[in-house]
């Protein structure tokens, strides 16, 4: 049983989770010129505000500490993106860039729904399902840009 993983760790890797992609977005916005891919991604980076609102709620209620993703990461991001856009800022490639980290997302977060779903608390559960269901909504959206 040791697999199975923490209601902190849970709530930490939600956290996490729209953390990198409120920072993915911040990066990203700068490159997007096509209004509709622009005004989709807004209103992704409001939706994931409200999680890590929530996540942050949560957090407090249970006396936990979340961490945002360190400096490494986010230059990295950062600089990925600036590669990939150099050439090419087009819906397509901007919404191909979306997809794959939104993906990235959902593989891990079904994960941790399948290593503490049964032990896992309701509101954290509750708050994991609700960014599984908005990310697969987030991929469903984007694959129309392509």
């Amino acid at each position: 049983m040791s697999d199975i993983k923490k209601d902190s760790e849970i709530l930490a890797e939600i956290y996490r989770n729209a953390q990198l992609a409120l920072t993915s977005i911040a990066d990203i916005l700068p490159e997007t010129e096509d209004a509709a891919v622009r005004e989709e991604i807004m209103r992704e980076h409001d939706e994931y505000e409200n999680v890590c609102g929530e996540a942050a709620a949560l957090a407090d209620r249970y006396g936990l500490e979340l961490k945002a993703p360190g400096p490494i990461k986010k230059a990295m991001m950062w600089s990925a993106i600036k590669m990939n856009t150099a050439g090419d800022n087009s819906a397509s490639n901007i919404a191909e860039m979306m997809i794959r980290g939104t993906v990235t997302g959902i593989t891990c977060l079904k994960t941790s729904l399948s290593d503490g779903e049964r032990t896992m608390d309701a509101e954290i559960k509750a708050l994991l399902e609700k960014l599984i269901a908005l990310e697969e909504e987030f991929e469903k959206k984007l694959k129309t840009f392509l």
